[in-house]
């Protein structure tokens, strides 16, 4: 089997790095900027440093920040026109995965003869005609690092990520104190995400010596510092662990590629606008539990990194003990257990079915050939 991982060009890290634009802006001769961000975002603050400094660079620069969570490719078309008239000459994303993936979008449509809903269809064709700067104010989504993009798609009540080398951002900071007011509910949905994506990639049917690297890594610093994040706002070590292990499962995606927690996940979003976070995080076990037979040794190994007081069990043992380390995860950062409180009825079982099936992309990541069958039992378990 062949193999690649793509890397952006510079990442930054630590306390004070997003002081690191003003270079940036500088190395670039940035002279007008667009920084997207949302009025969440917006309005927590966090935002006010990085306009301090492009205000002090003198870089002429443009906010848009009313882009809708988890959009769809409407959504994201209608930001690109908006801004279409707009000079630009650098992105800036401010923001958690719909921010980014938006402005990775727009950094390779702006100025093409292409829109979104082109890349639905095919996303070979556009390249990157502005560069990107991302500044992640989540623990989570690893967006700042893939080359992927997510964007709903209304008539088909469901996700589709769209993929592009294209979208590798050029800069990524990663600065503790973007992410240090962080809600606790964010904390938990984002990191559970990030987790995902680590164990994911790690058992993925493309898993390979490059991914293996940052899944494990991010997957450690996650599973380590997940709890302490969530349990104590203060504690900017275990923040900035979980920004870093974030960043690695991104990384581990450009290489290897989520799985079936993801394809599961993808309807729950599109239909009922359950938060990705949240929906994987409610999928997460059951998945892995019903993977066992395909990835337990994959799953052991992670145990060893993890909790080396278990060298002396069986594979299962460990195997099992990541699946409950996950249940414990969910449960301690207080996301539910199940979809009732989301409102997801039960005679929508079929259809949920036979909407994960076709999010094919991902399911053949995964070790396990799930049937439809297994994919209708899973959703059972959590509704």
């Amino acid at each position: 089997m062949n193999y690649k991982i793509k890397m952006p060009p510079a990442v930054y890290g630590g306390t004070d790095s997003v002081q690191i634009l003003r270079e940036i802006l500088k190395k670039e001769h940035a002279k007008d900027v667009i920084l997207f961000t949302d009025p969440g975002v917006k309005a927590s603050g966090v935002v006010d440093s990085v306009v301090e400094i492009v205000k002090r660079q003198g870089t002429r620069f443009r906010i848009v920040d009313h882009l809708v969570p988890e959009p769809s490719a409407e959504d994201v078309q209608a930001i690109l026109d908006e801004i279409s008239e707009i000079n630009c000459d650098l992105i800036l994303a401010v923001g958690g995965g719909s921010t980014m993936d938006a402005a990775k979008l727009i950094s390779i449509l702006k100025g093409s003869k292409f829109c979104v809903r082109d890349l639905l269809n095919d996303s070979s064709s556009p390249q990157k005609r502005i560069k990107t700067i991302m500044i992640p104010t989540t623990c989570g989504t690893g967006s700042e690092a893939t080359c992927n993009a997510i964007v709903a798609k209304p008539e088909e009540k469901l996700k589709v990520g769209i993929v592009s080398d294209e979208m590798i951002a050029d800069y990524i900071i990663l600065d503790p104190a973007m992410i240090s007011g962080l809600p606790k509910k964010i904390v938990a949905s984002s990191g559970i995400d990030a987790l995902a994506h680590c164990v994911e990639c790690y058992t993925s049917n493309k898993a390979n010596p490059f991914s293996d690297v940052f899944a494990l890594a991010g997957a450690k610093l996650i599973f380590k510092n997940i709890e302490k994040a969530y349990a104590n706002p203060t504690d900017t070590v275990a923040k900035n662990n979980m920004l870093t292990g974030a960043f690695y499962g991104g990384v581990a995606i450009t290489s290897s590629g989520t799985t079936a927690v993801h394809a599961l996940s993808y309807p729950l979003g599109g239909t009922y606008h359950i938060a990705h976070g949240v929906s994987n995080a409610i999928l997460f076990a059951p998945v892995m539990e019903c993977n066992l037979p395909a990835c337990a040794d994959r799953l052991a190994d992670l145990c060893d990194a993890i909790e080396p007081s278990f060298s002396n069990q069986t594979q299962q043992e460990k195997a099992l003990h990541v699946v409950h380390r996950i249940r414990e995860i969910v449960s301690f950062t207080e996301i539910p257990p199940s979809l009732k409180s989301f409102g997801v009825p039960k005679s929508d079982l079929d259809f949920l079915t036979d909407a994960a099936s076709k999010v094919t992309r991902l399911l053949n990541n995964n070790r396990k050939k799930l049937t439809l069958e297994e994919i209708r039992s899973i959703y059972q378990q959590v509704l």
